[in-house]
């Protein structure tokens, strides 16, 4: 009995440290979860002008910036990087440990895609959408992220499904474009907004502004 409470012991002790990385845990100030299920997790990031972050761990993830920032990241062997984001586009970070520093007198401002498990991908994302323009920004073996105007008669039609899973990040303000995921519809937007549809869901979009409409997707694949 004593050996087994010892060895329980050893084992939480382990996984205290690896649990204390997560970067909600120790720095919920600035990483705040908007949605999460077994494929993703997103977060909303809003570091202070000149703030830093304590050290924290991220997976694979992709980086959506909703406004110009500068950071400094400094990895756990002390070595520091300088990293500038510009709004509206997305970059592929791997995942790995570090802590941060917002270097600009304004806010950064990001959606961050946390990518979970290590199952190889087996969906192709298509390159072009009818009446939708379709801008990369990255693409590598587990992830493609671009940017997408919906023309003013983009219409994915009901039971629509594709065989990746996406998250959609509005940027910009709109209650024309209409998006309804196994009959949740959304109808209101608003910048960083966050809309998860998953591979095989079947879902409907619609365009009804008579303008385009501009969101980044970040499609897993």
């Amino acid at each position: 009995m004593r050996h087994l409470v010892c060895t329980v012991a050893a084992i939480i002790a382990l996984a205290a440290p690896a649990a204390a990385q997560d970067s909600v845990n120790t720095n919920p100030e600035v990483y705040r979860v908007v949605f999460e299920n077994a494929s993703v997790r997103v977060l909303s990031v809003n570091v202070k002008p000149g703030a830093k972050t304590t050290m924290h761990e991220h997976p694979d993830n992709v980086i959506v910036a909703l406004a110009d920032a500068k950071v400094k990241f400094t990895g756990p062997d002390g070595k520091s990087e300088e990293a500038g984001l510009k709004a509206d586009q997305a970059m592929w970070s791997p995942g790995g440990r570090h802590s941060g520093e917002n270097l600009e007198k304004t806010p950064v401002q990001v959606v961050l895609v946390e990518l979970k498990g290590t199952k190889a991908p087996t969906a192709t994302i298509p390159t072009n959408r009818p009446d939708m323009k379709i801008v990369p920004l990255f693409d590598n073996s587990r992830a493609m992220a671009y940017r997408a105007t919906t023309g003013p008669n983009f219409h994915e039609p009901a039971g629509s499904t594709h065989d990746f899973d996406q998250v959609v990040i509005a940027l910009g303000d709109s209650d024309a474009m209409s998006v309804d995921v196994e009959g949740k519809a959304k109808t209101r937007w608003k910048r960083g907004d966050v809309l998860f549809i998953g591979r095989g869901m079947k879902h409907e979009s619609r365009n009804s502004g008579g303008k385009p409409l501009d969101v980044i997707i970040v499609a897993i694949k």
